[in-house]
């Protein structure tokens, strides 16, 4: 009896051990990543906006265009503005000819303050002379006074004619600086109506056509540099402290299908996304392999890490606190190991077995 009992838990033991499921660890180059999503974006791509409101009356560009800085993209209607810059314009002119050296006003007061300049010569020759004969008891004392008192008279003519010219010339002076405020003004305020690119580079999208209208700061079109493409990425909150710059990145969008692209990790930026928990991280296509399009959506993976010749074992066979279960002379053990680099999965062993350790994967597996 007792050697039947031994017999049957053999074969149960036996039976066991062959739904057991053994794994050896094998070399392998490993590679950790970290997994990011986003899109793929013109470089210093912005966006243009109206500055007033108003009807497009031409659209200067097309999609695809290359465009330098300050060159129209559209035109709003600006019939009131360009007749308010005109008249400023005409103001301004006849301010600057009111103070130049051919002004007609200024003209005329120079010959007053030449007559009086003139008359003032005149009668202080006059008043000296009769001043000198009275000193040699010659005349009469109401011709000197006469002479004086015209001499005295001229003087203040002299003077009035001269602060008269000063004065005009003031007030046509500001006179001429309130025309040039006004006529900037309406420069600027009629330059409104002109939408023009802030950098060179190219038009990707234009979001109005002519004869629609648009209101205040409401965007036009969709500009960037040429060429270079920029991969904006989203990089989850507790990977980004194992992101630098500089990393290789793997990436795939949507507009290229199965392709496989390569970018460097250019620039991570300090503020998390609090909507998602998520960190902004740029990386820029290597190789002169930038796709044509833009706004495709990117699956990427950033190499963190990369090792050859790694003793790995499938994730599955890791157990919670970094141990697995092993065969030794027949019997399921628990051993201790150390782990290194990590991926979806495979995961390094640096400690605790070799090429010829026989794992067992756990139950639930």
């Amino acid at each position: 009896m007792l050697k039947k009992l031994l017999l049957l838990l053999s074969l149960i033991s036996l039976i066991a051990c062959k739904k057991q499921r053994i794994t050896y660890p094998r070399r392998i180059a490993i590679v950790q990543t970290v997994y990011a999503s986003g899109k793929v974006m013109a470089d210093s791509e912005y966006t243009v906006g109206a500055l007033v409101s108003g009807t497009i009356v031409r659209k200067a560009v097309r999609e695809g265009d290359q465009v330098h800085k300050g060159q129209v993209i559209y035109i709003l209607r600006h019939t009131a503005p360009s007749a308010k810059m005109e008249a400023a314009s005409t103001t301004l002119l006849n301010a600057r000819e009111n103070v130049s050296v051919n002004s007609r006003v200024l003209s005329d007061l120079k010959i007053a303050v030449q007559n009086a300049d003139l008359k003032f010569s005149n009668d202080s020759l006059l008043y000296k002379r009769y001043e000198n004969l009275w000193a040699q008891n010659i005349g009469t004392k109401m011709n000197l006074d006469n002479a004086r008192t015209q001499y005295e008279l001229s003087y203040n003519q002299k003077r009035s004619a001269r602060e008269k010219y000063r004065s005009t010339m003031n007030d046509l002076q500001v006179t001429m600086k309130n025309a040039q405020s006004l006529a900037a003004g309406s420069r600027t305020e009629l330059e409104n109506y002109f939408i023009r690119a802030e950098s060179s580079g190219t038009v990707y999208q234009l979001l109005k056509e002519q004869g629609e209208a648009v209101k205040m700061n409401e965007p036009v079109a969709l500009l960037g540099r040429s060429g270079r493409r920029i991969i904006r990425l989203s990089v989850d909150q507790e990977d980004i402290s194992q992101i630098k710059t500089d990393q290789l990145v793997l990436l795939k969008t949507d507009a290229s299908g199965e392709r496989i692209y390569q970018a460097k990790v250019s620039r991570i930026y300090p503020v998390m996304n609090e909507a998602d928990q998520t960190f902004q991280v740029d990386a820029l296509f290597t190789g002169g392999a930038d796709p044509v399009y833009i706004h495709s959506s990117v699956e990427a993976n950033i190499v963190i890490a990369k090792k050859n010749n790694c003793l790995t074992i499938p994730v599955t066979m890791l157990l919670p606190g970094d141990s697995i279960y092993v065969r030794e002379n027949g019997r399921v053990i628990t051993k201790p190991v150390k782990t290194g680099l990590r991926t979806v999965d495979e995961v390094e062993i640096t400690h605790g077995v070799t090429p010829h350790t026989a794992i067992v994967a756990p139950l639930n597996q």
